[in-house]
């Protein structure tokens, strides 16, 4: 049996109020052809259908679309929903396209799912846990013990349920596992909320040892192999959703597997979707609208950071805007706004006063206007927020 792996589609989800919608009909597109081409006879969706548990009409009509689509030659099609999805909105239509092929797994449950594949006349067998949070689980796992107690309780409770859902596994099935959780090990990216990464909501790679040959798994949104019993792996996200993504190649995952049979693994690149890179000019403004008038990155979305001695004003920012639609971001960093920031730290002087300073003392003595003082407070508000989020997935 042939499986084409995804997940975390996200569909509905902007980039700083930049529809994606285009680039994710793209990714449609290329998976449907890659379904078709590589002869795939089940295709699993490891969750996060949509960015948001109520997503755009635009968003749900897209997956609709590609639901029909994939599943067009009679080719089974298994969801499960993940932590941004409404899960009684993934499985609303069950009614409608169980008959097509098409099975949604919304909440977790204790029935595995079973399919057949024409092409091969095989029986897949499907641990499918969708995003199993305490609150979905119906249940409280930890009591006053703290973070520790509730990732051992919570790791636990989902091996608990996995060899639940793997009970109906046999040597005469391909036998597959799927869920939408944060295995310990995994690589992370800003892109996933860090609230629901990590932390408690751990598992051990332990946990999963319910006989699959092959575990699909979504949550992280960088494609990768985890350590564990049989092959676990993330298919990633098909579009890179935030800048610490920047570079990373974005595929799906395809596997042959037979009854008994250890699984064969290919990854399948993906050519759709706009490039995230981050810009470091030292050179100030001038180098870049170089690179602008060079044509460099034409297509991609831009995270600016400069490093200036003068302030930058409001038709600097608006120039540097109307160049590129493409940049996302513009970060000034100045060399004595650091040694300043650090002196206010020291002394409590609010920010947007330190601001003041220094723009008096960069331009002679002149007043910043309201508009760029507030343009200061945003990135710096941006700035400690991404400060945060990196120390709270370190912990």
């Amino acid at each position: 049996m042939r499986i084409l792996h995804t997940g975390d589609w996200h569909l509905g989800r902007t980039l700083e109020g930049r529809s994606r919608q285009k680039e994710q009909e793209q990714f449609v597109d290329e998976l449907v052809g890659i379904a078709d081409s590589s002869g795939a006879d089940l295709i699993l969706m490891a969750g996060d259908v949509y960015d948001s548990v109520n997503p755009p009409a635009a968003a749900e009509q897209l997956f609709y679309e590609a639901a029909a689509r994939l599943t067009a030659g009679g080719r089974p099609l298994v969801v499960i929903s993940g932590n941004h999805d409404q899960p009684e909105r993934v499985a609303s239509v069950s009614p409608l396209v169980r008959r097509q092929g098409i099975t949604l797994v919304g909440m977790p449950t204790s029935e595995p799912v079973t399919v057949h594949a024409a092409r091969t006349g095989e029986t897949a067998k499907i641990a499918a846990l969708p995003y199993p949070s305490e609150a979905r689980l119906g249940e409280l796992l930890a009591g006053d013990g703290g973070e520790a107690e509730l990732r051992l309780a919570y790791s636990a409770r989902v091996g608990r349920l996995m060899n639940l859902l793997g009970r109906e596994f046999s040597p005469q099935t391909v036998n597959l596992a799927m869920s939408h959780i944060y295995v310990l090990g995994g690589v992370e990216s800003d892109s996933e909320r860090p609230i629901q990464v990590g932390g408690a909501y751990t598992v051990d790679p332990s946990a999963l040892s319910c006989g699959a040959q092959y575990t699909a798994l979504g949550h992280l949104h960088r494609a990768q192999r985890v350590k564990g019993d049989g092959m676990i792996r993330y298919s990633g996200s098909p579009l890179a959703y935030s800048f610490s993504e920047a570079g990373q190649a974005k595929s799906v995952a395809l596997i042959d597997v037979a009854p008994g049979g250890e699984p064969v693994f290919e990854e399948i690149y993906l050519s759709c979707g706009r490039p995230l890179v981050n810009w470091k000019s030292t050179g100030g403004l001038q180098e870049v609208y170089s690179w602008l008038d060079e044509g460099r990155d034409a297509g991609a979305f831009i995270d600016l950071e400069l490093r200036l001695t003068e302030a930058m004003s409001m038709n600097d920012i608006q120039r540097l805007r109307k160049s590129r639609e493409g940049i996302v971001h513009i970060r000034p960093v100045y060399p004595q706004m650091e040694q300043e920031l650090e002196e206010m730290a020291r002394s409590r002087m609010p920010v947007q006063e330190l601001f003041r300073k220094f723009y008096q003392r960069q331009t002679g003595g002149a007043e910043p206007d309201d508009s760029l003082i507030e343009l200061f407070l945003e990135l710096a508000e941006e700035e400690r927020q991404e400060s945060a989020d990196g120390e709270e997935m370190l912990k």
